[in-house]
């Protein structure tokens, strides 16, 4: 169908999306990482949570950098007559066409990835196309989980521990700074949010490759995580979140071991603040994102999902820098993030920030740009007074229709 698509923002929520954007977007994507040279990776990689952030960004950086065969995992809504596809969908569509357009192989399986449908789905798509992979990316930032075993609900919370927290945030599409006040979480809430968040569903996607035979010798599998500044530990290290990323650690230990008979390794990679969906939801982190990109950018080490992921790939798993971790095992891709002189300058700014200054000494132009590009707005070259299709077919999903 074929329609003009007008930006409506509710919230931290985009209610529409539009392709041509979302395409151009992904475009970019490729064309920086053609642009950077091929270099030595993994040979068949599966993406859960391929769509959107940072899973997408390694899917590309894999297929295009490393000339991997991919499939990537994800739960994303086709157009319909009321409305356009979810963001995430038309980014997988595109990343296919242009997959097949330059002789890559890229497929996608549409579903829950916490149900162990969707786990049988993958394998049986490895076994067919692939035998084995030897990189299993897990990238799923979800609000809500059903068990797959128990059909138990879980959902997260966005809450510090032990007691409430005060501090401003912004209103990034209304420009306005504004104190908030962050209710401590329950138990329960914590256990929720763990249940959703935490390393569960990762260990049972290894679980379930490994009994199935499809994970190659000295596979590595990596989880994201962030850890940030003490400025937004009690929202973030210290709060909900905070637990579920701990647990995550402690799946990463128990999935070294059970690899052990593969030589394979389990890894998290700790990665630059970025805007996303989900730090969008999060009080507090929106206006440090300003202020960081304000930072970054003048320093010139500023970096997108694109950028961090090629970095990761080239340099940190599969290049010269192979063996930097810290002292935790973590691999630290935001260590511009944390370099002592930008988060000196953060903090020395942070309380001067106001209403009449925000524009001044924060980039929340460039924050709110990065978050209509999330949708496919506010791209170069894209004329959004003209029509355009809506209903976009994931090749590989239309073929697997077919069949």
């Amino acid at each position: 169908m074929n329609t003009i698509v007008e930006r409506k923002i509710r919230g931290f929520i985009s209610l529409t999306s539009h392709a041509v954007g979302c395409a151009k977007a992904v475009d970019e994507q490729i064309a920086y990482v053609k642009s950077q040279g091929k270099f030595n990776g993994p040979k068949n990689v599966l993406v859960i949570g391929a769509s959107t952030g940072y899973g997408l960004a390694s899917l590309i950086t894999t297929v295009f950098g490393a000339n991997a065969k991919a499939i990537g995992v994800f739960f994303e809504r086709p157009a319909d007559d009321k409305r356009t596809a979810s963001a995430g969908w038309y980014n997988a569509a595109h990343v296919e066409q242009a997959a097949l357009a330059s002789g890559h192989y890229v497929k996608s399986i549409n579903g829950d990835a916490f149900s162990d449908d969707i786990k049988l789905q993958a394998i049986d798509l490895i076994r067919r196309d692939l035998k084995q992979v030897d990189l299993v990316i897990y990238s799923v930032a979800s609000p809500r989980r059903i068990h797959p075993v128990t059909g138990e609900i879980f959902s997260s919370v966005l809450k510090p521990i032990g007691q409430d927290y005060c501090n401003k945030t912004v209103d990034a599409f209304r420009g306005e700074v504004k104190d908030v006040t962050l209710p401590s979480a329950t138990d329960s809430e914590i256990a929720n949010t763990v249940a959703v968040m935490g390393g569960d569903d990762w260990e049972r996607w290894i679980d379930f490759l490994t009994e199935a035979r499809v994970l190659a010798p000295h596979v590595v599998t990596v989880n994201y995580s962030y850890i940030g500044p003490d400025l937004t530990h009690p929202i973030y290290k210290d709060g909900t979140i905070g637990q579920a990323k701990a647990h995550i650690k402690r799946v990463a230990s128990k999935l070294n071991h059970k690899l052990q008979h593969l030589q394979g390794e389990a890894v998290i990679s700790v990665n630059k603040a970025v805007v996303t969906q989900a730090s969008a939801a999060i009080p507090v982190v929106p206006l440090y994102i300003s202020l960081l990109f304000k930072v970054m950018k003048e320093k010139g080490t500023h970096e997108g999902c694109i950028e961090q992921m090629l970095r990761l790939f080239k340099n940190r798993l599969y290049g010269a820098e192979k063996d930097q971790r810290d002292a935790e095992g973590y691999i630290r891709l935001d260590d511009f993030e944390m370099d002592p002189a930008v988060q000196a300058k953060i903090a020395a700014l942070w309380p001067q920030i106001n209403n009449a200054n925000l524009a001044e000494l924060t980039d929340i132009e460039g924050y709110r740009r990065d978050f209509y590009r999330l949708f496919g707005f506010d791209m170069a070259d894209v004329d959004y007074t003209q029509p355009i299709e809506t209903a976009v077919g994931i090749p590989s999903l239309l073929e697997s229709v077919q069949v």
